[in-house]
């Protein structure tokens, strides 16, 4: 691997990952994503998540992630970790870790935030156009709940 990728690679491994969380929630045939409305990956459909704050668990992080986006409660009980993505992108210095749950039981008013703008899919119509060109690869998976 040569250039700009290689040194990015290289950088990532010198240092320590960047934790993540990623929580879908399913009901039926249906999936919640956010269209996210500001940061990294702005413009694009996802799960719900975000950084993990220090001395917090990362399912204690995916639980709070989910409340603060969408106005929902998720028990810590209902979540399933389905993968942890390891992912390098250009303008970062770490290595994303990203831990990837879901789950099927949830509480409380579905809101929008500051952040994400959520909204319901039926699984069969996925908008993979609007989203990171990676999600159409393991989604599939995710959908099946296989463990990746």
């Amino acid at each position: 691997m040569e250039g700009k990728m290689a040194n990015i690679f290289k950088s990532a491994a010198k240092t320590e990952n960047k934790v993540l969380t990623l929580t879908f929630l399913r009901e039926g045939t249906k999936i919640l994503l956010g269209m996210k409305k500001r940061g990294l990956g702005q413009g694009k459909w996802n799960g719900f998540g975000g950084k993990i704050e220090p001395g917090e668990k990362i399912i204690d992080a995916a639980v709070r992630e989910v409340k603060e986006e969408t106005g929902l409660v998720v028990e810590k009980s209902n979540l399933t970790e389905n993968a942890v993505i390891l992912q390098v992108l250009p303008d970062f210095e770490k290595m994303l870790e990203i831990h990837v749950f879901q789950t099927r039981e949830f509480t409380g008013e579905l809101t929008e935030s500051e952040e994400m703008a959520p909204k319901w899919f039926e699984e069969s119509e996925i908008p993979f156009d609007s989203m990171w060109v990676d999600d159409v690869e393991w989604y599939p998976h995710m959908l099946q709940e296989n463990i990746l």
